[in-house]
């Protein structure tokens, strides 16, 4: 099997992890699901990109972001040590008006997709998101490097949904493969 490079965009796939648990997070390995989502693509998983967010922390933090931020780094080290590679890419976590945004990690994926296709460490790439802000470097490392990009999604194929998935990033991927929930298993 050829190996690969897989890029997850952990907010989208805590996202897909909790729809599948009924709200609740599902519990399992990374470096598993990653696994399982290159092989049915007929690809080993050589490394992982793991794009996240540290969870927000006020100037002064109250007890319940103290904890929220100790877990975090307690799973960050356990990735740390996990094969294949977790390359962990931190964005930040920003508050406005009550409500919580990623900032940074779009930036980092596209470095990093850039990076990887430049090297041309491998032929193919999964990537897993359903961000239509990708599709220009899909296309640009497809067509000018010669790396083909295949996406791990999920949707409910309704409009306007949780997971309503664009027609623009559809078409830019070479393969699609709907994610399941014994990927997690």
């Amino acid at each position: 099997m050829k190996q690969t490079i897989l890029f997850v965009d952990a907010g989208y796939l805590s996202y897909i992890s909790k729809f599948f648990g009924g709200g609740k997070s599902l519990r399992y390995k990374i470096e598993d699901f990653a696994k399982n989502v290159c092989k049915s693509f007929n690809l080993e998983c050589h490394e992982i990109f793991f794009y996240i967010a540290p969870p927000f922390q006020s100037p002064r933090p109250t007890e319940e972001e103290n904890k929220r931020k100790a877990n975090y780094d307690r799973f960050i080290e356990r990735l740390k040590v996990v094969k294949p590679k977790i390359h962990i890419r931190e964005g930040r976590l920003q508050k406005i008006n009550g409500s919580f945004a990623q900032k940074g990690v779009d930036t980092l994926i596209t470095m990093d997709l850039l990076k990887t296709a430049i090297k041309k460490e491998v032929e193919e790439i999964v990537i897993i998101t359903s961000d239509t802000d990708f599709v220009p470097i899909i296309n640009d490392i497809r067509k000018n490097e010669g790396i083909k990009v295949n996406l791990a999604y999920y949707t409910d194929r309704k409009r306007k949904s949780a997971f309503s998935l664009s027609n623009h990033l559809w078409k830019a991927v070479d393969k699609k493969l709907l994610i399941k929930k014994e990927y997690f298993k």
